[in-house]
């Protein structure tokens, strides 16, 4: 049992902080407790959850490909967080995620979201920003890259405030795709 404990200590990733923000490694016990509901995912991050999650594109196969990527790719662990929002309170509440997975050569493709409420306040590009440098600690990435749909100026100020440059069309139809280098 103690065994277990510190070696569950060991693998623990630690937080990333900025002025506003503390961003949480998803674990697969947090997708466990998000899958099942019931407050279950607030008492594990401590933290209030708003009816406003999960985010619009938040789909349950969100769920299954993090945890696939944790099978698949166990050194990607704290490249998906939740991104909690230190407002002061007693508990922080939950505002979005950030999340990342490896692509071919060294890359990173990165995603990001906050919930309705808490957009336009600066927490995407605050939080997505911290990933980044995280990203580029791990030896295996030399450059992230985003995409998002022309149609929406929002995400792509998010990507530029980010340091991120236009690199043409995106993996998914329709998409643009922008990208930093190390």
């Amino acid at each position: 049992m103690i065994g277990s404990l510190l070696r569950k200590r060991k693998e623990a990733v630690a937080d990333l902080k900025t002025k506003r923000l503390r961003l949480v490694a998803i674990t697969p016990e947090m997708l466990e407790a998000e899958a099942a509901g019931e407050g279950s995912l607030s008492k594990l991050l401590d933290a209030n959850i708003t009816r406003e999650w999960p985010p619009k594109d938040w789909e349950p196969h969100v769920l299954d490909y993090i945890l696939r990527q944790y099978r698949d790719e166990p050194d990607t662990k704290g490249w998906h967080r939740f991104v909690l929002y230190q407002n002061g309170g007693s508990r922080p509440t939950l505002v979005g995620c950030v999340g990342g997975f490896p692509r071919a050569d060294g890359e990173a493709e990165i995603g990001y979201s906050t919930l309705p409420e808490y957009q336009r306040k600066g927490f995407a590009t605050e939080a997505t920003s911290a990933l980044i440098d995280y990203l580029f600690t791990q030896k295996r990435v030399r450059g992230v890259t985003a995409q998002t749909f022309p149609r929406l100026p929002e995400s792509i100020k998010v990507m530029e405030r980010c340091g991120m440059t236009f690199s043409g069309d995106g993996y998914e139809q329709g998409t643009v795709c922008y990208r930093r280098s190390r």
